[in-house]
């Protein structure tokens, strides 16, 4: 029984050694996709005085931080290193916070092409670079009432025993009661059912108007139609990754290895391949932005790509 329970736990082990080297690969390769893209937003005075560009360079820092607070949370856990209440406070803080920004800029890009596309005489008023930036401060508002609302349920009902000793931190340390998780579920719902509203409401108007058009118009138009549509996927994928510390608990209480390999499952899938992949994907669907991102992925190696950058200041 004890060489059996050796032998199992050698290879649970193992597994666990073999998956943190697989994310950290990933991370890296994210990372620098990411990275890439944003250098390429801070190219061109074009990109960073559009507001559909401006709110795509939000998504991309705010997932870029999250990768790498997320990563940095998962090796401190796996070395079990302890650290002190308040600084994993601060880390949880900026995982919330930024959890939320992402759907919620997604969101304002769907209403961006809503106003670009059914009401352009107000566009330009609408969607300038000032305007974004009061976007910009709207949505991180937005985002830190959740994160503002579990933080303050967690100091209200930790003991002033639970600050002196230094814990392995995770997310699921700040759920002290049920009624917290039960509360942490119905906001990010509540916050999801808004947002779905909203992307619904934009499609079914932005169709209508597709519907209308013609020519040059008709085919602007259903391009913007497809944008809403990979927006409406984002989040879903968003929401999908709230429901995953329901399912991972339940599995919890079956067994540890379905719960490792889940957790595994659900953490790549639902968590760091949406927040490079899906910006990858929108990067190049623009037309504009994909030819300076194929220039500066190349280092600008070839004539070709010089001319299409070029292209971009007429």
């Amino acid at each position: 029984m004890t060489n059996n329970s050796s032998v199992g736990g050698a290879y649970l082990q193992r597994q666990i050694n073999g998956q943190v080297i697989i994310v950290q690969l990933l991370v890296v390769i994210f990372l620098y996709i990411n990275l890439l893209l944003i250098v390429t937003f801070f190219s061109k005075d074009f990109f960073y005085t559009t507001m559909r560009y401006i709110l795509f360079a939000v998504t991309l820092l705010s997932d870029s931080l999250i990768l790498i607070i997320s990563d940095i949370m998962l090796i401190l856990s796996y070395f079990r290193f302890t650290m002190q209440i308040g600084m994993c406070v601060i880390m949880s803080i900026f995982v919330v916070l930024y959890t939320f920004v992402t759907p919620v800029t997604l969101t304002a890009m769907t209403l961006e092409r809503f106003v670009a596309i059914c009401m352009p005489p107000q566009h330009a008023e609408l969607c300038s670079t000032r305007s974004a930036l009061q976007c910009i401060l709207i949505i991180h508002s937005l985002s830190s009432i959740p994160c503002i609302f579990i933080h303050s349920f967690f100091f209200a009902s930790a003991t002033h025993s639970f600050y002196t000793h230094d814990k392995i931190c995770s997310a699921e340390m700040f759920i002290l009661r049920s009624w917290h998780d039960h509360f942490r579920s119905a906001i990010g719902q509540f916050y999801f059912l808004i947002m779905c509203i909203t992307i619904v409401f934009s499609y079914v108007k932005i169709m209508k108007v597709a519907k209308a058009a013609s020519g040059e118009n008709k085919k602007s138009t259903w391009k913007g139609l497809r944008t809403v549509v990979l927006h409406a996927f984002q989040l879903l994928l968003c929401l999908i990754q709230l429901w995953c510390p329901f399912i991972e608990s339940a599995v919890l209480q079956i067994d540890l290895m379905l719960f490792i390999n889940i957790r595994y499952f659900t953490y790549i899938t639902f968590y760091l391949a949406p927040r490079c992949l899906s910006p990858l994907i929108y990067g190049l669907r623009d037309e504009m932005f994909f030819h300076a991102l194929k220039y500066y992925a190349l280092c600008g190696l070839y004539k070709k790509q010089s001319s299409d950058l070029s292209c971009l200041t007429n």
